[in-house]
């Protein structure tokens, strides 16, 4: 009998009491596959436009970055470069999830045009204020993020929301002048009377302009944002690049007081040089 022949009987021998192991684990590994949804459920929540107010979530994402930001650092440069990135570790989180809700609300921004005109319309076709958000929520066609904001509010209306209450917590949740100019106009119609849609389409007109304005205004500073952010990471890439040919400099260097001192000074200068930067470069939509 050929060694290969008894490897294989030897590997079909093994291969059942591996099937029944499997099988027993099986509702532990769709627990963790649980943990693990659970885990990017605020990154796809933050995609959505909603805000982590839950207490232990956000300490949840905070210990889970530092762990991962930690171990990479660890296995980079060690482990002083570990406990630094793993102290940033959280803030960078929790700026990301702030990215995220950041780019969904400029998405709810872009759709704020057509949704005016869209009521406008159900408006002019006889529709009263609540109807017209149920067909232009039913219709769609503002795009992904301010459909699904449409819905939103057609549902508080249609489950008896007062107007004004259920288009206030619209305009205060997206926290847009544009959606704020939107609904003072439709409450201000409601008070005073008027021709609410065509009051709307120059409305959308309006927002069109102020949306390509606002494209110019960042197109015109992208190329200032992106060099400060090159000039910005410059350090951290010598800092890791020096690491990766040299393991433990970055060790030796923070081993004295005086390098120490100079290093978390220049991160603190870094800090507020990319917070200046933002500031002056930052483009209200």
């Amino acid at each position: 009998m050929s060694a290969a022949v008894l490897l294989a009987g030897l590997a079909g021998v093994c291969a059942v009491p591996a099937a029944h192991e499997a099988l027993r684990v099986a509702p532990r590994l769709r627990e963790g596959g649980r943990l693990v949804a659970g885990l990017g459920a605020p990154w796809r929540a933050a995609g959505r436009g909603d805000v982590v107010s839950d207490r232990g979530e956000r300490w949840r994402i905070a210990v889970v970055a530092a762990l991962t930001a930690g171990a990479c650092g660890w296995l980079v440069g060690g482990p002083v470069l570990g406990v630094l990135v793993a102290t940033a570790g959280p803030a960078c989180a929790h700026r990301v999830l702030r990215l995220r809700r950041a780019r969904w609300r400029d998405r709810v921004i872009e759709g704020a045009p057509m949704v005016a005109r869209a009521l406008a319309d159900a408006l002019a076709g006889g529709r009263s204020v609540r109807g017209a958000f149920a067909d232009v929520a039913a219709r769609g066609g503002a795009g992904e993020a301010a459909d699904r904001e449409l819905r939103r509010v057609a549902a508080a209306l249609t489950v008896g929301a007062p107007t004004e209450t259920a288009l206030r917590d619209w305009a205060g949740r997206i926290g847009a002048p544009s959606y704020d100019v939107l609904v003072a106009a439709v409450l201000l119609q409601a008070q005073a009377g008027g021709d609410l849609a065509a009051l709307l389409r120059e409305l959308a007109g309006e927002l069109e302009e102020t949306r390509r304005a606002t494209a110019d205004a960042r197109a015109a500073t992208a190329q200032a944002r992106f060099t400060a952010g090159i000039v910005l990471a410059l350090p951290g890439a010598a800092v890791v690049l020096t690491q990766l040919m040299a393991p433990g400099t970055l060790a030796q260097v923070l081993g004295a007081p005086l390098p120490r001192l100079m290093v978390l000074a220049s991160l603190l200068l870094d800090v507020i040089a990319l917070a200046v930067m933002r500031r002056l470069a930052r483009v209200a939509a």
